[in-house]
């Protein structure tokens, strides 16, 4: 477990819980899906001693769910949003993780597609505390938290003012957050941007597959990894649309919160707006992305088999018209072969010469009559 108390730019790792909230700051409590459910007694108690209030149950085993969808609840003084990051495919299932299922010791398809396997974070956003509970190997904690410190020293280096410390306006993409539901919108954000990098590198893989199927002079044969390719790609449009709507319910509540008179509370608010509309149109970037790749990839598909389709008719097309060539060849050939006494031509001295000349005259014209007529020619690629 780690625990930060942030107070404008300045940002300390506590080694215990805090004896009471930053006076003009917050506190951010990250912990593993494990150390929350054997910890859940002492982490609701001082989340009452700090905030007033504890999680409610039905919140607790949504966060010790390590199967739930994205989504977003709320009660009346808290926020609980729960949002899916991408996770390292593992061949079994952790032992120390009782709520993840076993999963298969291989899966087809490219290493890429191996990436789409996801595992909730959630969240509780208090006013002053943020609680992110993530699973076991979530790198998503520590490096923003090695991001977080290093934008303090980085303040602290520039010998920011008390002013611009706590002017929300000094606070941007890579200041310390001004606020839990800034910092909450800020790791959202970080896990989209995983998204994104996912989207390149399947757009390569499945642009190379494109590629392999419109090659009229490679064969195919990797369907069953394209199976689990179109298979993962609706399993990511499932998963951004999950995140959007967990989000977006988030983004409306915004609109009912309580503001004072103060006006750097109201350009806070207006700047958790902007992330958080920032953040849905990443999200909304990715889903886009995946079904534009998911249409191309059928667009393929078909191509491929309207290609092969094509390829077919003119073989048939050219042994068709071969066919043709022979058939009176073979006529001829019958007719010379019928066991009749009295035949003309039968015992003539050069009537097998004329025959055959007649038979490369006939057989020489009709090629040429098909080769005009293209019944012999190659369709072009």
């Amino acid at each position: 477990m780690r625990i930060f108390s942030v107070s404008g730019a300045e940002v300390h790792a506590e080694s215990d819980w805090p004896e009471r909230l930053p006076e003009h700051g917050y506190v951010w409590i990250a912990c593993t899906r494990e150390q929350f459910q054997s910890d859940l007694s002492a982490i609701q108690s001082q989340l009452e001693r700090l905030t007033g209030q504890s999680l409610v149950d039905l919140h607790v085993s949504d966060l010790l769910n390590a199967q739930l969808p994205s989504r977003f609840d709320y009660s009346s003084h808290y926020d609980l949003v729960v949002f899916r990051r991408l996770a390292h495919r593992q061949d079994t299932a952790s032992p120390t993780d009782a709520h993840t299922p076993s999963r298969p010791s291989k899966r087809t398809g490219p290493p890429v597609l191996h990436r789409i396997d996801t595992s909730p974070v959630g969240f509780g956003v208090f006013d002053r505390v943020l609680l992110s509970v993530h699973p076991t190997d979530c790198a998503v904690r520590d490096a923003y938290a090695q991001r977080l410190l290093a934008s303090s020293a980085l303040s602290r280096s520039a010998s920011a003012t008390v002013h611009e410390a706590t002017d929300p306006r000094s606070t941007g993409a890579r200041g310390v957050p001004s606020s839990s539901a800034d910092m909450m919108l800020r790791i959202v954000s970080q896990m989209v941007d995983s998204y994104l990098d996912l989207r390149r590198e399947i757009s390569r893989q499945l642009d190379h597959w494109q590629a392999e199927l419109l090659n009229p002079r490679t064969r195919f044969n990797r369907w069953d990894a394209l199976l689990q390719a179109r298979l993962a790609l609706h399993q990511l449009e499932s998963l951004c649309d999950d995140q959007r709507t967990a989000l977006q319910g988030w983004t409306e509540s915004l609109e009912t919160w309580g503001l004072g008179p103060d006006s750097n509370a109201e350009r806070e608010h207006e700047l958790l707006k902007i992330r958080s509309r920032d953040v849905l149109e990443h999200i909304d970037r990715v889903v886009q992305h995946v079904r534009r790749l998911e249409h191309n990839t059928e667009t393929a598909v078909q191509m491929h088999f309207n290609v092969q389709g094509n390829r077919t008719n003119d073989i048939m097309r050219t042994l068709t018209a071969l066919t043709a060539i022979f058939l009176p060849l073979n006529l001829i050939a019958a007719v010379f072969g019928m066991n009749f006494e009295f035949m003309p031509w039968l015992h003539t001295a050069t009537g097998f010469w004329w025959t055959l000349g007649g038979m490369v005259t006939i057989a020489t014209t009709m090629g040429l009559v098909f080769w005009r007529k293209r019944y012999l020619a190659r369709t072009g690629n």
